[in-house]
């Protein structure tokens, strides 16, 4: 169940508490942790989701994945969100808080998903050039493969995508023969 509001609302409060407390780097940084668990693990969110799973299970579930990994910040509101029964949310909240800190920092998150890995020297040349190009000054690029696409890549950047892929190239193709227009009027 989806609540962006819910998530939001949480996820600035722990922003203000962690900028009073001078700790917002490192909430940030458990907030990636967190993410990338929920990412890795279905088997976790789907554990936080079930109201089958008690609560102390829960409680003990988060405890054990992130003892120790985390600061006493981040740990008190994980405890808070399980008091509160709002555990099954905390994959949204970890993402609206880095999406949050993200906004404050002014950085600007940009998607590049080729069909085959890119190097570090071409991901720099691509956030060079897009820093050249838009208005934005700090990028946080994240490469995306999925062979699917064929050849070429889509960019996708502040509500912007750029999609200069094989497969979309097809899917005009295709398109245009579906039409069935004249051989004249193709490209």
């Amino acid at each position: 169940m989806l609540n962006p509001r819910l998530a939001g609302r949480y996820a600035k409060s722990l922003i203000d508490l962690s900028v009073e407390r001078n700790e917002l780097e490192s909430v940030y940084r458990d907030m990636q942790y967190l993410q990338a668990v929920c990412k890795a693990s279905r088997e976790f969110v789907s554990l936080l989701k079930s109201p089958v799973v008690s609560i102390d299970k829960k409680s003990g579930a988060i405890a054990a994945v992130t003892s120790g990994k985390i600061s006493d910040v981040t740990s008190t509101f994980n405890m808070l969100l399980i008091r509160k029964n709002r555990e099954f949310y905390l994959p949204e909240i970890v993402d609206a808080f880095i999406n949050q800190y993200n906004e404050i920092k002014g950085i600007h998150k940009v998607k590049l998903t080729t069909a085959t890995p890119i190097s570090d020297e071409v991901k720099k040349s691509i956030v060079s050039k897009i820093i050249r190009e838009t208005s934005l000054q700090e990028i946080e690029l994240e490469a995306v493969v999925k062979e699917e696409i064929i050849g070429g890549f889509i960019l996708e950047y502040d509500n912007n995508l750029v999609d200069v892929s094989i497969q979309r190239d097809l899917r005009d193709l295709k398109a245009q023969f579906d039409k069935n227009i004249y051989v004249q009027q193709i490209r």
